[in-house]
C-alpha cells in the first residue's frame, strides 16, 4: 500500500510537471483588427475598381462574418478597434440608445469587439455624446493620454486593460493622437489634455511590469507617430493603429515592434498572428483581409439592425437636391466644390467673405443627381456657422498667407491678381470683394465654420478675437444654398490668380 501511494505521488509529480512545461510553452494569439471605419456600417461600391458593375465592400456585416469564421477556427482571439467609428454616415446623427450613433456601438458589440481607443473624430459631436457611446459599449475605451484638468480620465475611458486570452495575459494600453486640438472643434475639447505618449506608455510599461505576458499598444495617432514612438520605448510588442487610413498589407517593424494598420471604413480586416513564448513574441504573420461582399449575409441580431439603421436613413437621405452638370472635384487651390461650399456659408451668414478648409470637404461628387446623402458624406461634421470682423488690411493678410503658406483654404466673396516676385513673395495688382477695390481700412463681415475659426492662425496667419456663433450648421447653410438653386454648374466662383 506504501510502494502504492508513492508511486502514485510520483505520477502526480511528474504529470503536474508536465502540464506546467505544457502551459509555459509556446502560444498562439489571433489579433484581428479595424481602425477608421468612419460609419461605414453598410457595404459600398469600391469605386477604385474598374469594372462595371463595381463589387461591394466593407460594412459591419461583413466584418462580423469574417470575425466569426477566423474564430471558429482560431480559438485564441482578440478584437480591437484603434478609432474614429464616428462621421462619415448619417448613422451618426441618429439617436439609439441614448446617444448619437449609439446603434455602431451596439453592432460592435455583437461583433464581439474587446477593446478600442477613440479617436479624434469620436468627439464630432461632443463630450458628453462621447461618454454615452463608451457606456453603451460592453468593451473598454482605452485612452491612457487623454485625461481632463484634474488629470482624471474624463469620457469612461480608461488607461488599460488585462485581457486573458489563450493562456496569455495581454496588457493594452491606449493612446490619443498628441495632435488632437488641431483635429477637432475647440469647443469640443473644454477641459481636455493629451499627454506625451511616449512619458505615458513608459508610465503605464512600469505599472503592468510583470503582469502580462504580451504588450500591445492600441492608437490613434496614425503610422509615422507610431513608428517615431516605437524607436523611443521598449517592453511593447505590437502597435494597432489608426488615424492616418495606412494600408499596411504587411506589418510594419520598428524597434522589434510590430506595427499594423488596415486603412479605412471597414475595406479590410487586419488579421496579426502571433506565436508568444516565454513572454516573447517568437513568431508572426500579418495580412489584410479585403471585406468584399458577395451575397447576403444570414439573417442575425446585426443584421436586423443594420436593416432597420438603413430604412430609416433612406427614409431621410435618399431624396435627390439637386443635380450637377458636371464633376465636383477638390483640389488644393480654389476649385468649384469648394468655392461654392465657401460661399453657402457667406450668403447664409449674410456676409461679405466666406472661408472654408479643404480637409473639411470629405469627397468628390459625380455629375448627376445629387443626394442629401451625397452632401452629408460631403460635409459629414457637426460644425457650426460663424461670424468675425477683419479689416480689409487684414484680408490681404490672409490672402498673401493663402498664397505664401498654402493652408489648404477656399475664399469666396474675393478675387484677386498677383505676381509672383523672384524670391516668391507676393505682388498684388487688383483684390476685390464683392466686386468693390478692396478697402483696407474698411471692416468686413466673414464666415467659416467654428471648427476653422477655433484653428485660425493654422489657415488664415492670424487669430480671431470675438466670434459670433450662428444658431445654424455650416451644413444646413449648404444644404440650403443647393435646394435653392436645384442646378448647378459647377465652375470656380472667385479666382485668385496669377499674372504671367
Amino acid at each position: 500500500m506504501m510502494k502504492q501511494a508513492v508511486r502514485f505521488g510520483l505520477l502526480s509529480v511528474l504529470l503536474g510537471a508536465s502540464l506546467q512545461a505544457l502551459a509555459s510553452g509556446p502560444k498562439t494569439l489571433t489579433i484581428l483588427h479595424t481602425n477608421d471605419m468612419h460609419a461605414q456600417f453598410l457595404p459600398k461600391e469600391a469605386l477604385w475598381v474598374r469594372e462595371t458593375p463595381k463589387p461591394r465592400v466593407g460594412g459591419f456585416a461583413r466584418i462580423k462574418e469574417l470575425v466569426d469564421s477566423i474564430r471558429a477556427v482560431e480559438a485564441a482571439t482578440l478584437v480591437l478597434d484603434a478609432g474614429d467609428v464616428m462621421t462619415g454616415n448619417p448613422i451618426t446623427n441618429r439617436t439609439y440608445r441614448g446617444a448619437e450613433g449609439g446603434a455602431l456601438f451596439a453592432m460592435m458589440n455583437m461583433i464581439g469587439y474587446d477593446a478600442w481607443c477613440p479617436g479624434n473624430h469620436d468627439f464630432d459631436i461632443s463630450q458628453d455624446n462621447l461618454r454615452k457611446l463608451v457606456s453603451i459599449a460592453s468593451f473598454p475605451a482605452l485612452s491612457a493620454n487623454l485625461v481632463n484638468d484634474q488629470g482624471d480620465f474624463p469620457v469612461g475611458n480608461k488607461p488599460y486593460a488585462i485581457i486573458e486570452r489563450g493562456g496569455l495575459r495581454i496588457g493594452i494600453i491606449g493612446l490619443m493622437s498628441p495632435e488632437l486640438y488641431s483635429l477637432v472643434n475647440q469647443n469640443n475639447l473644454v477641459g481636455i489634455r493629451v499627454l506625451s505618449p511616449v512619458e505615458t506608455v513608459r508610465k503605464y510599461i512600469a505599472v503592468l511590469g510583470g503582469k502580462t505576458d504580451l504588450m500591445i499598444l492600441l492608437t490613434h495617432q496614425g503610422v509615422d507617430l507610431d513608428s517615431a514612438l516605437a524607436a523611443e520605448i521598449s517592453g511593447v510588442d505590437v502597435i494597432v493603429g489608426g488615424h492616418s487610413h495606412t494600408r499596411l498589407r504587411t506589418p510594419k517593424v520598428v524597434n522589434g515592434i510590430i506595427i499594423v494598420q488596415t486603412g479605412s471604413s471597414t475595406e479590410n480586416l487586419g488579421e496579426l498572428q502571433l506565436t508568444v513564448d516565454d513572454g516573447r513574441v517568437v513568431n508572426y504573420s500579418g495580412k489584410l483581409i479585403p471585406t468584399w461582399v458577395t451575397r447576403k449575409p444570414r439573417p442575425n441580431e446585426l443584421t436586423a439592425l443594420v436593416d432597420s439603421m438603413q430604412v430609416e436613413i433612406d427614409r431621410e437621405y435618399s431624396e435627390v437636391i439637386a443635380i450637377l452638370g458636371s464633376d465636383w472635384k477638390r483640389s488644393e487651390f480654389q476649385s468649384a466644390i469648394g468655392t461654392f461650399i465657401a460661399d453657402a456659408q457667406r450668403i447664409a451668414a449674410a456676409a461679405d467673405v466666406g472661408f472654408m478648409n479643404n480637409y473639411g470637404i470629405r469627397k468628390d461628387q459625380a455629375a448627376g443627381p445629387m443626394t442629401k446623402r451625397d452632401l452629408f458624406e460631403i460635409l459629414p461634421f457637426r460644425n457650426t456657422l460663424t461670424t468675425f470682423a477683419m479689416s480689409g488690411k487684414q484680408l490681404a493678410g490672409v490672402v498673401r498667407f493663402m498664397l505664401e503658406k498654402h493652408p489648404a483654404i477656399q475664399i469666396a466673396g474675393m478675387t484677386a491678381t498677383f505676381k509672383r516676385r523672384p524670391d516668391n513673395s507676393v505682388e498684388f495688382r487688383d483684390m476685390r470683394v464683392g466686386g468693390e477695390p478692396l478697402d483696407e481700412a474698411k471692416t468686413y463681415t466673414c464666415a467659416a465654420s467654428d471648427y476653422m475659426v477655433g484653428e485660425a492662425r493654422r489657415y488664415l496667419g492670424l487669430e480671431i478675437p470675438q466670434p459670433y456663433f450662428l444658431h445654424q450648421t455650416m451644413f444646413e447653410a449648404v444644404e440650403k444654398q443647393i435646394r435653392r438653386l436645384r442646378i448647378i454648374e459647377p465652375k470656380v466662383l472667385y479666382a485668385i490668380e496669377e499674372e504671367h
